[in-house]
């Protein structure tokens, strides 16, 4: 008879509680997802009690909140603080987004802070990404043309080329719509995912680029591309609100047309 068990530390375990001292009428639980790598103890979610009323109006300013006047060794990351570098990126009250643009006032009840899914976890809220930014190297994001052009004159576009970049040039590689897609998550070694198909995109589509079709051999793999079956979670939980399955949908026709 055939015994299945979960890998070690994978169960989540109750963590520890952290009671609001400052007497606030505005107070909200905030449970956050903590694991060290280095301390041996199953992965667990801690419990905040913090005052709503001095605290700024963004997730992000919650979680300096209590790295500031509870734990100190709360991990995360970040950095511009305005949804510009993707740094911040997590899963917040169950959707992916970037929690220096996610307003908790649109969270009722408790809020639920866990890093980005499906992916290996450094420390506490830091997801590694690792393979995305090795698959975002393997698509050649650069201007692919002659020496010669590059060294003699300026690689003019008209408006109209130049428009068909919108929508796509826009992405920060935050990782929030392939964390969210299903098919990434089971053959994230192999699909490249929405975010990196639609940086590739992005290239293709590109009228000063010279190298379109060798960029469409590169990715016309039945596992790098064809793992998307359009069920558009990356659209929606993308927070500069593009939509890589119409990226994706792209390529797919100019592979079948060409």
């Amino acid at each position: 008879m055939s015994q299945f068990s979960l890998p070690k530390n994978s169960k989540i375990l109750k963590g520890e509680f952290y009671e609001d001292k400052t007497g606030s009428d505005n107070i909200k639980k905030i449970n956050v997802y903590r694991w060290n790598p280095d301390d041996g103890r199953n992965p667990r979610v801690d419990t905040f009690e913090v005052d709503m009323n001095n605290c700024g109006p963004k997730v992000l300013d919650i979680l300096f909140k209590i790295k500031n006047e509870f734990d100190s060794s709360l991990t995360f990351r970040r950095s511009c603080a305005h949804g510009v570098c993707g740094s911040c990126a997590m899963n917040v009250d169950g959707i992916n987004t970037l929690s220096c643009i996610k307003s908790h006032s649109d969270i009722k009840g408790e809020i639920n802070i866990y890093p980005l899914p499906h992916l290996k976890v450094v420390k506490d809220l830091i997801a590694d990404l690792s393979n995305l930014y090795k698959q975002y190297e393997s698509i050649q994001p650069w201007l692919k043309t002659s020496k010669t052009k590059l060294e003699k004159e300026e690689i003019l576009q008209s408006e109209k080329d130049r428009s068909k970049l919108d929508g796509y040039y826009e992405c920060i590689l935050c990782a929030c719509c392939s964390t969210s897609c299903p098919s990434y998550w089971w053959n994230g070694e192999k699909y490249l995912g929405p975010a990196v198909l639609l940086q590739a995109y992005r290239w293709i589509a590109d009228s000063r680029d010279e190298e379109k079709k060798e960029r469409l051999k590169k990715v016309a793999d039945e596992f790098k591309l064809y793992r998307c079956h359009t069920i558009m979670n990356c659209a929606n939980s993308c927070p500069k609100g593009l939509n890589p399955a119409k990226a994706i949908g792209s390529i797919k026709k100019m592979l079948a047309s060409s």
